[in-house]
């Protein structure tokens, strides 16, 4: 039997009705329909006494997983109840479409989310987008950069700031907002269009079949979907006449990546703020988020009440009704062993990001050069 129903369906159920939130407390208070009550997944089963038999219950969750669970679960009981198909993110999808029906509101919208980049966030954004483009040098006179958004919040504030630095900064480069759909469903596909309708960028989409062909991988598909997608977007900006793609790591990506080398990979290297393309010449890779915190990040998104798409991986996304993929992975456990850390100390995640900058070549007991030839230190002692 089918239990879903769309997120629309349901509002035009006039009758009286229970709407329960089964997601954690913590994103519900974050954002979560008006009409919507919390009972967190971990509590459901406890109160089901709660729940009437004689008006009907609607659930929604991150994807409709979870949900749609309950749902068979309770039905066979006498309970009419029902799952938001697409979860979150069909409420995610129905807000944006209803602002982009006032374009008055829609224009207002923008000019808010920008201000609120010069403006309210401009040390921890702006200036730091700025510092880092300089500090690097990642843009040079007469470049044409595709800056490659993924629907997440990282991507999508790039563009934006890529935006404002062609309004208040030197024009001396050419930008295409690059979109790749790689076979999204189609609730993750509508939001990054209609996040980027609502944010004004505009944007060039071209489709790939990676998901396709990476569903039939044994073991974990991530690597291989990373590489094909990065080789895809290379590809792609350099037909459109780009020399750069500026992908959306951050601050917090560089840090991560450091600890997550020494602890899991035996090795000490960073992620590079720029760096050149060994398989498609005369490309180049820049981090212009190297400098920015993903706190920042994560406060302007919610200042704005934007929403973003997590991973949209078709192929992990029973994670995301967990609230997103990285939950259990070693990205993951590296991010609460920082927090921790910085618990101790408030200079942990400077002192990681600055340990890249001050190597001494004669206190490692051995290295690589960009040749990949071996040095150790018995060979000069």
């Amino acid at each position: 039997m089918n239990y879903t129903k769309t997120y629309e369906e349901m509002l035009s159920d006039d009758r009286k009705k229970l709407f329960i939130d089964i997601r954690e407390s913590e994103e519900f208070e974050k954002n979560s329909p008006t009409e919507a009550v919390n009972i967190p997944r971990e509590e459901f089963r406890e109160r089901i006494d709660e729940l009437p038999k004689d008006e009907p219950i609607y659930l929604i969750c991150y994807s409709g997983k979870y949900s749609d669970e309950l749902c068979e679960e309770l039905s066979p009981k006498g309970y009419e109840i029902y799952s938001i198909k697409s979860g979150i993110y069909s409420y995610y999808k129905y807000t944006i479409e209803h602002q982009l029906s006032d374009e008055e509101e829609q224009e207002k919208r923008c000019r808010e989310i920008e201000r609120s980049i010069i403006k309210k966030y401009r040390r921890d954004l702006w200036s730091q987008f700025t510092k880092a483009i300089n500090t690097y040098e990642l843009i040079k006179d007469g470049d044409k950069i595709a800056v490659c958004i993924s629907g997440g919040k990282d991507s999508m504030l790039m563009a934006k700031l890529f935006q404002e630095l062609l309004k208040h900064g030197k024009k001396n480069f050419d930008v295409v907002y690059l979109v790749m759909n790689p076979g999204y469903n189609d609730i993750n596909y509508t939001t990054i269009l209609n996040n980027a309708k609502l944010m004004q960028i505009p944007i060039t989409v071209f489709d790939s079949d990676i998901f396709d062909i990476v569903a039939d991988e044994s073991g974990s598909p991530c690597y291989l979907c990373a590489r094909m997608r990065r080789g895809a977007l290379y590809s792609k900006a350099k037909e459109l006449g780009c020399n750069k793609i500026a992908l959306g790591h951050h601050y917090d990506d560089v840090i991560e990546t450091i600890l997550m080398g020494m602890l899991y990979g035996g090795q000490f290297q960073t992620m590079m703020p720029k760096l050149h393309s060994t398989n498609f010449e005369g490309m180049e890779l820049i981090r212009p988020l190297y400098l920015i915190r993903e706190e920042s990040i994560k406060k302007w998104r919610e200042y704005n009440n934007l929403t973003f798409i997590n991973c949209a991986c078709r192929l992990t996304e029973s994670c995301a009704s967990c609230g997103g993929t990285e939950k259990g992975s070693k990205r993951a456990e590296i991010k609460e062993l920082i927090a921790e850390l910085r618990e101790r100390s408030p200079f942990i995640e400077a002192n990681i990001f600055k340990s890249v900058e001050n190597v001494h070549l004669n206190a490692i007991v051995a290295y690589k050069t960009a040749d990949g030839e071996k040095h150790h230190f018995l060979d000069r002692y």
